[in-house]
């Protein structure tokens, strides 16, 4: 799959001067639920109703969806609304309901990319469809393969492709549900530049405090729009009820949020700069997060130290890093001397967080 402009043609048929903005509620609870969300998104800046039907559910006795039944319900929000509806599918007989049913976008969920298996029993229930697919990323931080997923669409014929951005899982407790990781939504983004890439900040967030400075950070980035979790009453929400938001409040953000603009070259150069300095402050965050981890696990071994009556500094062992460091960091264009004040300065911290923990009582 190469690179193409073409890729972009059904995200400018929709003739927006905003992003793309999915909304909807997590999941389809009941018709009037869905009815009066959808009422409430109407005449915004939302184009596209969404709303879970089947539920993948991370373990049993979950609400797992309504099922077919809400396929009905949606169909009646494109009558009423005009909007577009979308929904996720996991599998062939999803697929096969979903375009009975004239579902004008589906997704698949984070859960069904890591199967290539599932991925292209999808693939192969769509081959050929007109319908717009877009490919939520792995649970974990791979790749390669969520663009395998979107190649085995491609390979079936399938030209209205694009991926939504929603985080990866981490075993360790941070601020997020699922962690950005936006290095790699960047990435996809260079080797692609014309894959429309939509954010899903509400399974980053996993609350609904962060979701508009995610969002923000989306479009800083040059996202083309944003899925978010939308529902009347999200406190009482049968799914993921800490992520959602009220139409009013989305509408509101989405007047917050602010958007570049390409008009002229100094705009276009303006929008570059800004995105790659973007790009420096995660990687400079990423840094610091990796130093303080660092830092705590320096700690476990003054501990270990501490109990065994050993020296803090070991210079055999210093010595071995160092020289180890400097012939990495040469291939990776950094300089002896820049890697060698570097690793001094984070030595010397570590040192003085081990001698804490060897002079407590």
């Amino acid at each position: 799959m190469e690179n193409k402009k073409e890729m972009r043609n059904w995200l400018a048929n929709f003739k927006l001067n905003h992003p793309l903005v999915i909304a909807g509620p997590c999941s389809a609870e009941t018709e009037d639920q869905v009815l009066k969300i959808a009422h409430d998104l109407k005449n915004t800046d939302v184009s596209v109703f969404r709303a879970g039907i089947w539920k993948p559910r991370t373990r049993p006795g979950m609400f797992e969806g309504v099922g077919a039944i809400g396929l009905k319900w949606l169909k009646k929000v494109k009558k009423e609304t005009g909007l577009l509806i979308a929904t996720e599918v996991a599998n062939a007989s999803h697929v096969k309901l979903a375009l009975e049913y004239d579902i004008d976008i589906l997704w698949i969920g984070a859960r069904s990319t890591v199967s290539p298996f599932i991925v292209q029993e999808i693939a192969d229930a769509l081959n050929g469809t007109d319908k717009i697919v877009l490919v939520k990323n792995p649970v974990n931080p791979d790749l390669s393969l969520w663009l395998g997923g979107v190649e085995r669409l491609y390979s079936a014929n399938i030209k209205k492709l694009g991926v939504i951005h929603r985080g990866f899982s981490t075993y360790e407790k941070t601020n997020y549900r699922n962690n950005p990781e936006w290095q790699l939504p960047i990435e996809l983004q260079n080797r692609f530049p014309d894959l429309p890439l939509i954010c899903d900040p509400s399974h980053i967030a996993g609350r609904r405090d962060i979701l508009q400075d995610i969002s923000q950070t989306a479009l800083d980035l040059n996202f083309d729009g944003l899925m978010i979790e939308t529902h009347t009453d999200p406190d009482n929400a049968w799914s993921d009820a800490a992520q959602q938001i009220t139409p009013k409040t989305l509408v509101k953000m989405m007047q917050d949020l602010k958007t570049r603009k390409v008009t002229n070259e100094e705009v276009d150069y303006n929008n570059k700069l800004n995105t790659l300095r973007t790009q420096i402050d995660f990687i400079d965050h990423g840094l610091l997060d990796t130093l303080g981890k660092r830092m705590k696990v320096a700690i476990k071994i003054g501990e270990l130290k501490k109990q065994k009556n050993v020296a803090v500094l070991q210079t055999k062992r210093w010595n071995e890093i160092l020289g180890k460091m400097i012939l990495e960091g040469e291939q990776k264009g950094l300089s002896e001397e820049f890697v060698l004040r570097m690793f001094k300065a984070v030595h010397q911290e570590s040192i003085n967080h081990q001698e804490k923990v060897i002079n407590s009582k």
